[in-house]
């Protein structure tokens, strides 16, 4: 019988949708503001794909950092840690004292950036771990793509089936990132099962003179038919905020504003501030950028443009922009909204504005 370590950071992601673009420290603030909590819903699809396992043990935390939901699905598991009350950063490091005792196989944890920086720290490249991805940022290489792909990658594991490789974790300083400055280190790495397609690359930052230049048309070409009337729902990134800076704006480099005839309409705006703004509106378009080798459209940190304001947006109404460099150091582009029915609907070929009125086609998955 297989041991596996099993482990939830109950917090991690509520500040996405919120607008908080993390959630340490600020959980009461982000239950103020309607956040729900992420992880558990992500967990519950991934064991829904899972299914029965058999010859399989998991071990885990009590309450909602494990033990509730391997209770629900009826799955064999031990409780070898109990928390009292909000979960903390300290009942993760005491989880991963417990699994390492008990010499567990792999590790699986339902978190983002901050929790794979927790494991690095006690586990390293010990144990094989599996990051199902529930955070706000998720730059680290430790993630499955989503859920669904992280249950494939156990089953892969149980099979026999994977191979291994050290996976960067990174993290960025929260209080910097609230203030829209980015801070990205490298803290160490894990090793992690691999399967081609299944776990995302590392965030990458492109520079250099022919980068800037390739911005600087793309911007100009946004600028131009952004002036027919629309509410423009603008995403994050150096691209989109090159946009902003063409027409005279000043604009938010890693939040969601709204852009309407050339106007600042909104800065740093969340979900419901989104829907407010955009329900009584005739048109309205999204722009966004992905994330450099990842190639993540939606579901790494622009939570606020959730499936809710995807939905009202329309498919036809999304516009994607990206240097030749990003989409070159990009092979696909992925959508992992938490809603499955629409990353299918999102899913396909598509066009990417890529300079001065110049588009590439890039293939949109959802795994």
């Amino acid at each position: 019988m297989k041991t596996i370590g099993f482990l939830i950071n109950p917090i991690s992601g509520m500040g996405g949708s919120v607008g908080l673009k993390g959630t340490d420290g600020l959980y009461e603030k982000a239950l103020e503001l309607g956040a729900e909590k992420v992880s558990i819903k992500r967990a519950e699809v991934f064991f829904e794909s899972l299914g029965l396992v058999k010859d399989v043990l998991f071990l885990v935390p009590s309450g909602e950092m494990g033990e509730d939901i391997l209770k629900k699905k009826g799955l064999n598991y031990e409780a070898v840690y109990t928390t009292k009350g909000l979960t903390s950063r300290e009942d993760t490091i005491n989880t991963l004292k417990r699994f390492i005792e008990r010499n567990v196989e792999l590790i699986i944890f339902c978190g983002g950036d901050g929790t794979a920086r927790d494991i690095c720290e006690s586990v390293g490249t010990k144990i094989p771990v599996i990051g199902m991805p529930a955070g706000v940022k998720m730059f680290s290489s430790v993630f499955a793509i989503n859920p669904k792909a992280a249950s494939d990658l156990l089953k892969s594991y149980l099979d026999g089936k994977s191979k291994y490789k050290d996976s960067d974790v990174l993290d960025i300083d929260e209080q910097s990132y609230r203030a829209d400055k980015f801070k990205m280190n490298l803290y160490g790495y894990l090793k992690t099962p691999y399967v081609p397609n299944l776990i995302q690359d590392a965030k990458a930052v492109f520079e250099g003179q022919d980068e800037e230049m390739a911005k600087e048309g793309i911007a100009v070409f946004a600028s131009e038919f952004m002036s027919d009337g629309s509410l423009y729902i603008v995403g994050a990134g150096s691209t989109t905020a090159k946009i902003a800076e063409v027409m005279g704006l000043k604009k938010t480099m890693l939040g969601v504003d709204l852009i309407k005839d050339e106007k600042l309409i909104a800065s740093d705006v969340n979900e419901n501030s989104i829907l407010e703004h955009i329900k009584n509106e005739k048109s309205v378009k999204l722009i966004v950028s992905p994330i450099g080798a990842q190639g993540f459209v939606f579901g790494r940190g622009n939570q606020q443009i959730s499936s809710k304001v995807l939905r009202k947006v329309g498919k036809d109404n999304i516009i994607i922009i990206a240097t030749p460099q990003k989409l070159e150091n990009t092979p696909f582009l992925l959508v992992d909204t938490g809603d499955e029915e629409l990353d299918k609907e999102l899913s396909g070929k598509t066009l990417v504005v890529c300079a001065y009125r110049m588009a590439q086609r890039k293939d949109i998955r959802k795994d």
